[in-house]
């Protein structure tokens, strides 16, 4: 089969088209015929060297596929071979075949193409896991998103609007804070021009937010605890902006507020099957009733994926990157 490999940690030139075994799957597994995989930030992680791959997960770059099930542990599963699925990888989406735990599996949404299914896996577990698990995002209550054009953030908005909250969302430009909107954010804010929890702290009439999404870290980090409402929660998912950030626990203690984190690759596939119920009960509909849409960039063919990271990297692109990969 066709794949991209990581020849060495580094730029993005580093990707290779080559030739590679199809994966055999294990017990457990099914295996996919690739039509399109998602491009994410922790793929540009792992190719700068920053970001194993879990042991034993394969180290062909790519976290999500949507495709046919050609084979497999299909025994007391759902599916089938032929079924168009979308899954949640531990690795190998930048492949023409790839295996997936069946517990990460779900089916294309009813009325979704290959490409759309394959925008959702990477961020829809990512958010279900931090902003409605731990975060316990709840009913009444408010969410800002930081980053809110990327994967992520697109996907964040769309859900937390669609399930009846309050949403504000920051963004690099004044364009892109009008994009937040159109996706469902009640506020854009241009974190260039405005200092986000200023206009939080605004809009909400001095209270705050419930639960913050944050994959900036670093010096965002003490703003983020003042437009907190009492009892609110951060939930960081990334470091952009930086490992290390000013706490103040006087703050988190006289005001019951919760900062947490987590990375999902690593978690095993029963948990990850747990998102994928909750997925499938709550948010699947939603999709299938176009309550919350595709936002998808620019598709690259298997051969461009270099080029897929360096618009990756450059942060100018709004929701999804993807590869077409058959």
């Amino acid at each position: 089969m066709r794949a991209i490999e990581i020849t060495q940690p580094g730029a993005p030139d580093v990707l290779r088209l080559c030739e590679r075994p199809i994966p055999e799957p294990k017990a457990g597994e099914v295996l996919i015929k690739v039509h399109f995989a998602g491009v994410n930030r922790p793929d540009v992680f792992q190719r700068m060297g920053s970001y194993a791959p879990p042991p034993g997960a394969s180290d062909i770059p790519g976290l999500e596929v949507a495709g046919e099930i050609v084979g497999g542990d299909l025994a007391n599963t759902p599916f089938k071979r032929g079924d168009l699925v979308c899954a949640l990888a531990q690795g190998g989406g930048y492949a023409e075949y790839c295996t997936a735990p069946v517990q990460q599996v779900l089916p294309a949404p009813q009325g979704w193409s290959a490409l759309e299914a394959a925008s959702l896996p990477e961020t829809f577990f990512t958010v279900w896991s931090n902003v409605f698990d731990r975060a316990q995002l709840s009913e009444g209550e408010t969410l800002l998103v930081q980053g809110g054009t990327s994967g992520i953030g697109v996907t964040a908005i769309q859900l937390a609007k669609a399930l009846g909250h309050r949403v504000f969302a920051t963004a690099g430009s004044d364009a892109k804070a009008r994009e937040c909107e159109r996706l469902g954010a009640e506020r854009g804010i241009n974190y260039k021009t405005e200092d986000f929890a200023v206009v939080v702290k605004e809009l909400t009439a001095g209270k705050g937010v419930d639960v913050i999404l944050d994959m900036v870290g670093g010096d965002y980090l003490p703003r983020e605890i003042a437009c907190l409402a009492d009892d609110g929660r951060i939930a960081i998912i990334a470091l952009l902006g930086g490992a290390k950030g000013t706490l103040d626990m006087g703050q988190v203690l006289r005001r019951r507020l919760t900062v947490t984190g987590s990375t999902l690759r690593p978690r095993s596939a029963d948990f990850k099957g747990r998102i994928a119920m909750q997925l499938q009960e709550v948010v699947w509909p939603l999709l299938q009733q176009r309550a919350i849409k595709p936002v998808i960039f620019k598709t690259f063919p298997l051969e461009q994926a270099a080029e897929a990271h360096q618009l990756m990297e450059s942060s100018t692109h709004i929701g999804k990157i993807m590869l077409q990969v058959a």
